[in-house]
């Protein structure tokens, strides 16, 4: 298999992503500016391996948990959150390519391992069957990283022969050279991202490039013929859904830090009194920390279970559930944590390239993706604790 022979140990992985932070700081205004990561920060990503991290071997892949893939994410948040998510989602696309037919993953990285994917799953597509494939055209908003990815996987919503009537999710996978990036992205936070919109006009994809979203949920895949380790036996939102999750808790934790350094000698302006005396700023810094603490230790123990699961076959619904609502819930907790660190943060908190307000901003546009919207999540997962069916694809 490609590649195998140069993995590197997980932990030196780690480090390099941690050796990136505080150019990433560096970076952070710029890309801020730009609406977008900078090529260089891309290749940096790329010369690292970072994006390997679930690959297939025999592509050039590490395979790794997805802990690693997870702790890479949050480390960089560290440093640019917005810089962060676009590694999250377009290096997960690495491990959803193994789900797809493998002539798909052949059309991707046949030549060259490194080749990048980014998406957009709303299913605002419009397919119509033709001979070997689908006319594919549509409009899709927030394809973070797009600028730098030479593929796209885009959803649309089609009544499969074996269904039920109703029209269902399918993701559909293109080359650069089928659609067009429109720049639209001009947002409070997460700037760096560059999710602009992507169109298509009358593309063909054949059937190959295209999965049914039911089959990924049923863990049922044209891709487990090839890829039948564990990693690939996991639910695709399982893995997806704490890809738009885990960085805001990165970027809370520097948000936290920062705010303990620039409190430490403030004074009040009329009083002169320290604010670290504060019993009140005291209890918030806590807090923070109680909650930071909290969300890593459910994200570790979370993604140990599914490797775990993944390992035995054992999906069991309502824990799939549990799960589910697990990590769509930890956006709201880190949004509850930097609005504390905010409101403490003064009045010069308030003035562009203050840490604490891009981490409030990004956070809080963080919230804003569907898959950290809990409440829809929470109603099911209550629902079948009363004995209701599930009605959520989406675990």
């Amino acid at each position: 298999m490609r590649g195998e022979e140069n993995t590197p140990d997980p932990h030196e992985l780690i480090e390099r992503a941690r050796a990136l932070v505080p150019v990433l700081k560096e970076r952070e205004a710029e890309a801020i500016r730009q609406r977008r990561v900078s090529d260089e920060t891309i290749a940096e990503f790329k010369e690292a391996g970072l994006f390997r991290v679930l690959q297939p071997k025999r592509y050039g892949g590490y395979e790794m948990s997805p802990a690693v893939y997870c702790e890479i994410s949050k480390t960089l948040a560290e440093g640019c959150m917005g810089s962060a998510w676009v590694y999250g989602v377009v290096a997960v696309h690495n491990w959803q390519m193994a789900l797809f037919d493998p002539q798909a993953a052949e059309d991707v990285w046949g030549e060259d391992g490194d080749v990048l994917i980014s998406s957009s799953y709303m299913p605002t597509g419009k397919a119509t069957k033709v001979d070997g494939g689908y006319q594919f055209s549509g409009r899709w908003a927030f394809s973070s990283g797009s600028e730098h990815c030479d593929w796209v996987i885009l959803g649309a919503n089609m009544v499969a022969e074996d269904g039920d009537g109703k029209p269902e999710p399918y993701n559909f996978l293109l080359p650069r050279s089928d659609y067009k990036i429109v720049d639209t992205w001009d947002t409070m936070g997460l700037r760096p991202t560059g999710s602009n919109d992507i169109v298509v006009e009358g593309a063909f994809v054949p059937d190959h490039r295209v999965i049914r979203e039911r089959d990924m949920f049923n863990l049922d895949c044209p891709g487990h013929t090839q890829n039948d380790e564990a990693l690939y036996r996991i639910p695709f939102a399982q893995i997806f859904n704490r890809t738009v999750s885990t960085t805001s808790i990165g970027a809370l934790r520097r948000a936290l830090e920062t705010f303990v350094e620039t409190t430490r000698q403030k004074r009040t302006t009329y009083t002169g009194l320290k604010l670290a005396n504060d019993t009140t700023i005291q209890k918030a810094v806590a807090d923070v920390m109680l909650t930071i603490n909290d969300l890593e230790l459910r994200l570790a123990a979370d993604l140990a279970e599914l490797e775990q699961r993944a390992e035995t076959g054992d999906w069991p619904i309502a824990r799939r559930a549990q799960l589910g609502h697990h990590t769509t819930d930890m956006v709201s907790r880190c949004v509850e944590a930097i609005d504390k660190l905010m409101l403490f943060s003064g009045g010069k908190a308030i003035y562009s390239g203050n840490v604490v307000q891009r981490a409030f901003l990004d956070i809080h546009c963080a919230r804003a993706h569907v898959a950290n919207n809990p409440y829809p999540y929470a109603q099911n997962l209550g629902g079948i604790a009363f004995g209701l069916e599930n009605d959520c694809m989406d675990l």
